[in-house]
């Protein structure tokens, strides 16, 4: 979003401009504003709405300059500009998730009762023959934080979807 338009002026830079000729507008308006008018007829004071007024404006004057600021920060501008990779910084993982590979063993296993989930723990063991879980502690962490599995580490129905969501896929390799 940050290009520049035909006449080289960001849009970052057009946004700030935007915001800065919204506060000159309002101030005109509120300069051609007869305040006495005004207060007569709400019955206040004159100098009390020019006061209000006053503080009124330049309140309004500053939150144009930093609207201005933040728009063009939040398109991306490069006046204190987040890095990408910090837009998700705090971003959980999502059900609806693709699960990676160890992830969709993991379902498939639970859901097949090859692999179970430790009473009282959170690790996966292996019930009976075949290969254990990789990460016992870390796989459980996952699954649970996407709600693929319950506290019993039964498949969520969420957790079958992405099993599912894993399966086709795979197929498609």
């Amino acid at each position: 979003m940050s290009g520049n338009d035909p006449d080289g002026e960001s849009f970052e830079e057009t946004l700030r401009s935007i915001a800065a000729e919204l506060g000159r507008s309002l101030e005109r308006y509120v300069d051609n504003v007869d305040l006495d008018d005004v207060a007569d007829s709400v019955g206040v004071d004159p100098s009390a709405v020019r006061d209000w007024v006053g503080s009124a404006s330049s309140w309004l004057r500053a939150q144009t300059e930093n609207l201005g600021e933040e728009l063009a920060n939040r398109a991306g501008g490069s006046s204190g500009a987040v890095a990408r990779a910090d837009l998700l910084g705090d971003a959980g993982p999502h059900p609806l998730d693709l699960p990676t590979d160890e992830q969709g063993l993991a379902l498939a296993a639970l859901d097949s009762g090859r692999w179970t989930v430790e009473p009282g723990t959170e690790a996966l063991t292996a019930k009976g023959e075949g290969p254990g879980p990789s990460d016992a502690l870390g796989i459980v962490r996952e699954l649970r934080v996407r709600d693929w599995i319950a506290i019993d580490g039964e498949l969520t129905l969420v957790g079958r979807h992405a099993l599912g969501r894993w399966l086709d896929s795979a197929t498609v390799r």
